[in-house]
């Protein structure tokens, strides 16, 4: 098996080189560049890495060059200083997000979540194909749309559309990725329940988010996230009891 790793700093090529070897066995070719052109070279010579793991800065610019230039399949875990790349991350075949200084123990994770999702047989196919199939797939325990009672009759509102829902007594306002407002007499509590949860994530007390409308993502604190929504004017905060549940439910 081949794997790439895109990352700057030597120290870290080591450490990666080492846990890499251990996981595997020894068991894999690993091929290592510091460089944009380097990281392009590599995959136009071999587009059929199995696994990448990139810090997104390098010495002559950031590892999503890589990705704008040269099409892959490869899965991708991002072994970085920098968090603010997260939601850019997951907009890639980003499957990991690890923060350094990370641990073996981290990078272990990743890398049985790396084995749990391409094995071997499912390699032979297209599994992004298969991927993206599933998570379009209809899952008739979820509402697809919500009809909305307005002044000039009734609306139907489609779930995709959905950028954030807040709670609001025994009604809740619900804010669509045009900005525009609407009105729902159900209760917080049983209107998050008919949501997909692969779509959707309870951030805090009052408040859900639809992964689609996600369009940045910022350090708010230690432990808190500020999210900015499409349609929506201001940042959402995530809870302190939510975050990493919530960075885990990026990536799943």
């Amino acid at each position: 098996m081949r794997i790439l790793i895109l990352e700057d700093e030597i120290p870290a090529k080591k450490k990666l080189v080492h846990y890499l070897n251990t996981f595997f066995r020894d068991e894999v070719i690993l091929e290592c560049t510091r460089t944009v052109k380097g990281g392009i070279e590599l995959l136009e010579k071999y587009p059929d890495y199995a696994l990448i793991l990139a810090d997104i800065k390098l010495l002559d610019g950031n590892s999503f060059e890589v990705f704008s230039k040269v099409e892959t399949q490869a899965p991708i875990i991002f072994c970085t200083a920098y968090n603010e790349h997260l939601l850019e991350a997951f907009q890639t075949n980003g499957i990991a997000y690890i923060l350094k200084p990370y641990r073996e123990k981290e990078l272990r994770s990743a890398l049985s979540k790396f084995e749990k999702l391409f094995q071997p047989k499912m390699l032979e196919q297209d599994i992004f194909k298969q991927l993206q199939e599933v998570l379009n797939a209809k899952d008739e325990n979820y509402k697809k749309r919500f009809a909305i009672k307005k002044r000039d009759g009734i609306k139907l509102l489609e779930i995709c559309q959905i950028s954030l829902i807040q709670a609001n007594g025994d009604f809740c306002k619900i804010i669509d990725a045009e900005g525009r407002l609407h009105s729902i007499s159900k209760s917080f509590g049983v209107l998050a329940e008919e949501l997909n949860p692969k779509h959707f994530f309870k951030i805090n007390r009052s408040q859900v988010v639809g992964i689609g409308h996600i369009e940045k993502i910022e350090q708010y604190s230690k432990n808190r996230l500020a999210l900015g929504i499409k349609g929506v004017k201001k940042h959402v905060i995530t809870s302190t009891s939510k975050t990493k549940e919530f960075r885990v439910w990026l990536e799943s």
